[in-house]
């Protein structure tokens, strides 16, 4: 086969992850592991997230569109395959005829109507002799593989916005008992605050405060309300039913994020679909070249017409009715204008095209993984902090409420504090989800527990 054979691109890989040294534990296992993880959702051990999944597995419409490109590439290997073998056609014409009584060329004594039955075969094969067609097997194949691997990332994209927006959602749900709680705390110090009032302990600027304080939590919650609701929503629409039916019982977060076993850099590229998605593009332009570099060769052709032919249908079947001619033809192109030239010019450039798109995938993949578990270091850290904010500011509200309560404080003093430690406990809620979320964007990026050797066979 004429054209250059495929060699994989080489890319930089560093040796490890810049953050895995802060948690040996995400790199205790690999992605050879005998666990099956390509359902990579059930680590966090969660039922009704494991029902959405494989719901919108089955159900997502994307999903499904992604499917059905790869059998459309599927389909189309199969087409360039069939131009290696012949092509055989057959048909059958009758016909009534009649010819001019004063044609020079009549017969004496010949009938001028007649009929003719014709039954034609042909039979042509161009063989690959230059490896053109070959080529263009091996490039749609390889764009096969590429759409598979768009059906994977497809697959893995969908299913990790769905934990994703799962977690933002039960998030919401343990902000939402926070502030229920928080209400609770609100309405006490408020009837408290009326008692003093009535006892002529604070003015009616105390009581009003601490309504307000209290209208606005309430206000709060709506709001994380509305929130929820486009998050069932989209919900909804991933797993492929209708919103308005659909409806996810209120449950809160609560836990660590699980340990995401990373394994080496150079892993990733077999563990992204994405990234397969672009090295077998990379393949299908390489192909191409040695489709545009056989049209420079000659276009040889075997072929035979055959059949037979009579004016009596009766003896349409008669040996004597056979007709054929067989032999084989050539065509050479001598001159194009440069046509082929350019071509070949245009097949490499779409190579180095998806070449250089491939390194930028690989580049953003490696860039995803770093992303990811600095998040979890830095939001592991932040939340370590961020509970000693919320201890610290319970003790000083608890403090000026008790003081109040003696009369030692003024209820600004209350007002404060515990607008601090309502603040600081609503902080501390968001970085659970925050932390969950950002375990499920790493599996994510590190491919879902997919691998190349998923790829449809050539």
């Amino acid at each position: 086969m004429v054209g250059p054979n495929y060699k994989a691109p080489a890319v930089p890989a560093p040796p490890a992850y810049s953050d895995n040294g802060h948690n040996g534990d995400w790199a205790s296992a690999k992605p050879a592991d005998a666990a099956d993880r390509g359902a990579w959702w059930t680590v966090y051990q969660d039922t009704e997230l494991n029902d959405l999944e494989q719901r919108c597995t089955s159900a997502n419409q994307s999903i499904a569109a992604a499917l059905h490109a790869y059998e459309q590439a599927h389909d189309l290997v199969r087409v360039n395959r069939s131009s290696l073998y012949p092509t055989v056609s057959i048909g059958g014409s009758a016909s009534r005829n009649r010819i001019s009584g004063t044609t020079p060329l009549k017969a004496a004594g010949a009938a001028q109507d007649y009929w003719e039955f014709l039954i034609p075969l042909s039979i042509s094969w161009e063989p690959d002799l230059w490896g053109g067609i070959r080529r263009q097997i091996e490039s749609s194949a390889a764009n096969a593989q590429a759409s598979a691997a768009d059906l994977a990332n497809t697959r893995l994209s969908l299913q990790g916005m769905l934990a994703v927006t799962f977690f933002q959602l039960r998030g919401l749900d343990l902000q939402a008992q926070l502030l229920r709680s928080t209400l609770d705390a609100y309405t006490q110090t408020l009837q408290l605050t009326e008692a003093l009032r009535k006892g002529g302990l604070v003015t009616e600027i105390d009581v009003q405060e601490a309504q307000a304080q209290l209208e606005e939590t309430r206000a709060q919650l709506i709001d994380l309300g509305q929130q929820r609701a486009q998050y069932e929503h989209a919900i909804a629409v991933l797993i492929g039913e209708p919103a308005t039916d659909f409806h996810i019982a209120e449950r809160p977060l609560t836990g660590n994020p699980p340990t995401v076993p990373t394994g080496v850099p150079s892993e990733l590229l077999q563990r992204r679909p994405d990234i397969a998605a672009a090295e077998r593009r990379v393949a299908s332009a390489n192909a191409l070249i040695g489709v545009a570099k056989a049209a420079y060769y000659p276009n040889i052709t075997l072929g035979t017409t055959g059949g037979v032919e009579t004016d009596k249908i009766s003896q349409l079947f008669n040996s004597g009715s056979a007709q054929w001619n067989a032999g084989p033809s050539a065509s050479e192109v001598i001159y194009d204008a440069g046509r082929r030239r350019a071509q070949m010019d245009y097949a490499v450039a779409q190579r180095e095209q998806a070449t250089a798109l491939y390194r930028e995938q690989v580049l953003s993949a490696f860039r995803d993984v770093e992303d990811q578990l600095s998040s979890l270091r830095v939001l592991e850290e932040e939340a370590t902090v961020q509970q000693r904010a919320v201890d610290a500011a319970k003790r000083s509200a608890d403090l000026s409420l008790l003081r109040y309560k003696r009369g030692l404080a003024a209820y600004l003093e209350v007002l404060t504090n515990q607008t601090i430690e309502f603040n600081d406990e609503r902080a501390a809620a968001a970085l659970v989800a925050r932390r969950i979320v950002a375990s499920a964007q790493l599996q994510m990026a590190l491919g879902g527990g997919w691998s190349s050797a998923q790829l449809p066979a050539n």
